[in-house]
């Protein structure tokens, strides 16, 4: 069988599909410039909607109790103490005896001025019986004119003498009652200074005891001047709560937290401003029948001034400041986009800012997410209600379920 010549082959490309080339066309470029990434999503914030709401306005003042009356007990005569009458911290009665000085030498020395005094009356008697005895003798010229004036003359003499004797039984008998000391004013007592045996002098600087009236009780508060002038404005327009009598009403907040049951009234007692300070001292009046506020304890005085209808409270986590110093708050317009309000605000009123200018009722104010969250950007709003320090999310309005259609 006869063999063929051997002969070259050429070998036809087929070409790639349309689709392979693109896809390689479109990696070789990508290996020239990187592709552009996916732009963020919208930062997601938390929102509270504003509403108008009454809210009752109150100005909080610190504080110090003041005692309404305070009474030393010092001795107006000089002697030993025999006894001590009441017990150290009780409550006395006004005219209760406290203290008991040895009365002996008192009582002498009233004995003798009534002896002084007898005396004088006794010797009144006898000039006036020499005048009407010479009376008619010196019209009958049986004694001289000399006489008869010297007789009435020693009548005017023991008078005077009688009236003296009168003031210094009087004198003696007041000596003698001091020496029983008693309390000037009803309160309770502190510690008493002296024991049985003491002697004590008249007028001395140390007291014996004090006695202190608790009820009622003052509460005196240092204020600017300017904060006066508001309160008396707003008490002379009526805006400020007021008791029966027409005084602004007041409340208590103690040292621990709690709040003091019983109701007190405001009084403008201080007329002079501290030069240094620029304060002066607002002063209320409590009942303290229970005796539980007490001279040199810290509070805090509440004045409520009155109802503030459709007020508006933004939290305090909301509001920051700009470099100039105003406060501001963003807030999430209807285009889910971001803008700054410059606000104006009033007091804080427990965790919140009373705003009185810059939102309106319907402003959904950014709680949450403040650092995401730039004036004009594009974010995600959750409404949120703030309950004290938790943020809870409103829960969305359910939509019933369409019944099945057969």
């Amino acid at each position: 069988m006869p063999h063929r010549p051997l002969t070259s082959r050429r070998v036809r490309a087929v070409p790639p599909p349309l689709g392979t080339a693109l896809l390689v066309a479109s990696l070789l470029a990508g290996c020239g410039k990187p592709a552009k990434p996916p732009p963020p999503p919208p930062a997601a914030v938390d929102v509270v909607t504003l509403h108008g709401a009454p809210v009752v306005i109150t100005t909080e003042h610190p504080g110090r109790i003041t005692a309404h009356r305070v009474a030393d007990i010092r001795p107006q005569v000089s002697g030993v103490i025999l006894k001590r009458l009441f017990t150290e911290g009780d409550v006395v009665r006004q005219g209760q005896p406290l203290y008991q000085i040895d009365p002996r030498p008192y009582e002498a020395s009233l004995a003798s001025a009534r002896a002084t005094l007898a005396k004088a009356r006794a010797a009144v008697v006898a000039a006036r019986l020499m005048v009407k005895r010479y009376r008619p003798l010196a019209k009958a010229f049986a004694v001289s004119s000399q006489d008869m004036d010297n007789a009435v003359a020693s009548l005017a003499q023991d008078d005077a003498d009688v009236a003296s004797g009168e003031a210094s039984v009087r004198t003696a008998e007041i000596n003698l009652a001091y020496t029983r000391l008693a309390a000037p004013i009803a309160g309770r007592t502190g510690r008493s200074n002296v024991t049985e045996g003491a002697l004590v002098t008249a007028e001395q600087t140390t007291a014996l005891v004090t006695v202190t009236e608790l009820d009622p009780i003052y509460v005196d508060v240092p204020e600017t001047s300017a904060t006066l002038l508001r309160l008396k404005r707003e008490y002379a327009a009526g805006a400020l709560e007021r008791e029966p009598d027409g005084s602004a009403a007041v409340s208590l907040v103690l040292e621990d937290g709690s709040v003091y049951p019983q109701q007190g009234k405001l009084l403008f007692s201080e007329v002079n401003v501290d030069a240094s300070t620029g304060s002066v001292i607002l002063r209320a009046l409590f009942p303290n029948p229970d005796g539980l506020l007490l001279p040199g304890m810290f509070v805090r005085e509440d004045i409520r001034e009155g109802i503030r209808q459709n007020a508006l409270l933004v939290p305090q986590r909301a509001v920051t400041h700009d470099s100039r110093g105003l406060p501001t708050a963003l807030v999430v317009g209807a285009d889910d986009h971001v803008a700054q309000r410059t606000l104006q605000t009033d007091r804080a009123i427990g965790t919140d800012w009373l705003i009185t200018g810059g939102l309106s009722p319907g402003d959904r104010v950014i709680v949450a997410g403040l650092q995401q969250a730039r004036p004009g950007a594009l974010v995600t709003a959750r409404e949120v209600t703030i309950d004290g320090a938790a943020v809870k999310p409103v829960a969305p309005a359910t939509t019933p379920t369409p019944a099945p259609q057969h």
